[in-house]
């Protein structure tokens, strides 16, 4: 199959995505119950959309095309509402967080589409495994070249989103040290990582057409980049958020990225090259590691600093765009946690001292659900 045109789209238009935990109440655990959700939330009058995901104990939200921080805010609060009343008459419980605190790989049902069944049957216990909850960004791009240099430009800027949105500490009961362990899930898979440097959508499709003819990918589904070109929705989609604990936060999160890709595109600071994924697989590692606290080198200078302090300079440098954007309120919220701490830092201060991790699970899950 060749690969299929670049969709014209808006420029800089947003849409989100997002994975979510459905909870029992009375243990906390993972519950699997996707199915009786999904049923509850056929006929919402909303114009965002769900789905299933891979494993019955989850599903995936996604927002209608948003072109501001306000309108998509409101969008996600309407959303959060409709799926936390689904969810209250069905006696469960949703929640956000990259990685569910003490559930079990082994315990989880993948869910019954043919595309999950292959998935499963492919990757074997992996695909269990992959039971965990991220945040995806999409930003509108005009035609496939913007898309390749956008989606290259924005590589040294991915251990900003990790860092600031880690939420997984915890995995099967355990404090791992990192601030965002899905990504280690997420990493196993062999498509993971990051896109081939080609600057042309022509000299992409050629690439695609290789990997296809080897079978070891059918579509643009099977490659799990942190960031890959949308050809059917004519954006770049980026991969790398843990879900966060509020729809505040993966509002203020999309719109960072908005107007950081702004900034990119009309000022064209650098150009992209190769040798930026020098240091990419430290960066990222850093980032998913150390949280907001890790180091980041800069593939240009290869001067070394603070991820927190290189998200400060860069909140700097998108103020403008922000504003012209109306998204300078997310900006700030972004600001705010970089002093506050990340979600991830948050679990671990309700953990301290021996609280039971079912207690912070039902924390996190106060925090998303809303009345």
């Amino acid at each position: 199959m060749p690969l299929e045109a670049f969709t014209v789209s808006e420029p800089l238009t947003m849409g989100v995505e997002l994975e979510l935990q459905l909870l029992d109440t009375l243990d906390l655990d993972l519950a699997p119950r996707a199915q009786d959700l999904l049923r509850a939330l056929d006929k919402h009058p909303g114009a965002w959309d769900v789905k299933p995901e891979i494993t019955r104990s989850m599903i995936e939200i996604g927002t209608s095309i948003q072109r501001e921080h306000a309108s998509l805010r409101d969008e996600l609060h309407d959303l959060c509402r409709q799926l936390s009343r689904a969810a209250r008459r069905l006696n469960i419980a949703i929640g956000g967080g990259g990685t569910h605190a003490f559930q079990h790989w082994s315990q989880q049902q993948i869910f019954p589409t043919e595309r999950f069944r292959y998935i499963s049957e492919l990757y074997g216990y992996l695909a269990k495994q992959f039971t965990v909850f991220g945040q995806h960004v999409h930003i509108g791009v005009p035609h496939g070249d913007e898309a390749l240099w956008l989606l290259h430009a924005l590589s040294r800027y991915v251990p900003h989103f990790i860092a600031l949105s880690a939420s997984s500490p915890f995995v099967q009961g355990v404090d791992t040290g990192f601030h965002s362990a899905r990504l280690n899930s997420v990493f196993a898979f062999p498509m993971a990582g990051r896109a081939p440097f080609v600057l042309s959508w022509d000299a992409f499709g050629q690439y695609f057409d290789k990997m296809t003819s080897t079978g070891v990918v059918q579509s643009m589904k099977d490659f799990y980049w942190d960031i890959r070109p949308k050809p059917e929705y004519g954006t770049i989609e980026l991969r790398v958020c843990d879900t966060p604990l509020s729809v505040d936060k993966a509002a203020a999160l999309a719109c960072y990225l908005q107007s950081l890709c702004r900034h990119l595109r009309e000022e064209r600071p650098f150009e992209p090259s190769e040798d930026d994924y020098l240091v990419y697989t430290y960066n990222r590692f850093q980032a998913c590691r150390f949280g907001l606290d890790g180091e980041i080198v800069d593939p240009k200078t290869h001067t070394r600093h603070k991820i927190r302090d290189d998200i400060i300079r860069t909140l700097a440098r998108v103020a403008e765009h922000a504003l012209d954007l109306r998204s300078l309120d997310a900006n700030h919220q972004i600001r705010d946690s970089l002093f506050d701490g990340n979600d991830a830092t948050w679990l671990r201060a309700q953990q301290a001292g021996g609280t039971p991790l079912p207690a912070v699970v039902e924390a996190a899950s106060a925090r998303w659900m809303m009345k």
